[in-house]
């Protein structure tokens, strides 16, 4: 238990429940909502149930509730409220909410619990553009702002990544239903994280055609040789941290020469590094500024 994180400044919760630290401090003083321990030199720290209270009273204000209100209830009150609140919209923040607790606690115990909650009314597909990429762009921050340690990103991307191979499974064996075109994946060298091209991997298949995954930090020489198993090829890969933006129109371009030497095969590429960057002129390279808008051409 030495390894979690029980205690946060003020800053931590700001970031992690998304109220400025001054409202927080106005809660304090007017409703005395949360009771925070204080260092030596007078800094607030709040413990895990303060956390766990503050992104509830969050989810009740954002939902409607007026703070006098929710202020005036105890915390088994306010779990009531927040399990009563049924919209679509409510699950989702509440889920979300859940699954950042359990990253903290690194309780995979609640992971699976609140995976296994939406998993009854939503398919694959919904969890992943509904909850995970919100949650995993909040966690980006969150690493960011040094809020969170990298063993708390490094434990709830594995455990979407888990979720991500089981229902990739569920496809890869079966037959292709549209064989004009294979989608080869992925990612430059150096760059490891590979979660959205897995999941996009999962669309191609969902999609049924045929998709050969190679996974993170793929050499381009190494490439051209799989060309003479599949002709008709589609290339993806998913820019994260590499190429540096200013080495992209490179990086495409030595992709043309060492891969493209018989056929321009097409070249898809999105992450966050291509985001405001030039475009190629090249063109069977193709910009996506989502993966949304990737899916909408399968």
């Amino acid at each position: 238990m030495n390894n979690i994180k029980q205690y946060f400044s003020i800053k931590d919760l700001e970031n992690l429940c998304g109220v400025k630290a001054h409202t927080i401090r106005i809660w304090e003083k007017r409703y005395n909502l949360l009771s925070p321990n204080r260092t030596e030199t007078n800094i607030r720290t709040y413990n895990l149930e303060n956390l766990q209270k503050l992104l509830n009273v969050t989810y009740l204000v954002n939902s409607g509730y007026k703070i006098s209100r929710i202020s005036k209830l105890n915390n088994q009150e306010i779990n009531e409220y927040v399990r009563s609140i049924v919209s679509d919209n409510s699950i989702k923040n509440q889920a979300i909410n859940s699954l950042k607790i359990s990253m903290l606690n690194y309780d995979l115990e609640l992971f699976s619990e609140t995976y296994e909650q939406l998993a009854r009314k939503r398919n694959f597909r919904q969890i992943f553009i509904d909850i995970f990429i919100p949650l995993l762009k909040e966690i980006g921050l969150l690493w960011q702002t040094d809020t969170i340690s990298p063993s708390h990103e490094h434990f709830i991307t594995n455990l979407i990544k888990q979720k991500l191979l089981l229902n990739i499974e569920k496809f890869q064996y079966s037959k292709p239903t549209k064989k004009e075109k294979a989608f080869i994946l992925f990612l430059p060298e150096n760059e490891i994280h590979e979660l959205g091209l897995l999941y996009i991997n999962y669309e191609i298949l969902l999609h049924g055609y045929k998709a050969i995954y190679l996974g993170p930090s793929i050499p381009l020489d190494s490439l051209p040789n799989i060309l003479s198993f599949h002709e008709n090829s589609v290339f993806v890969s998913y820019f994260t941290i590499k190429p540096e933006k200013e080495n992209i129109n490179e990086y495409l371009n030595e992709f043309n020469k060492i891969v493209c030497t018989d056929k321009l095969n097409e070249f898809w590429v999105l992450g966050k590094q291509i985001l405001n960057s030039p475009k190629s002129s090249q063109k069977n390279h193709r910009h996506f500024e989502s993966i949304n808008e990737l899916i909408s051409e399968l």
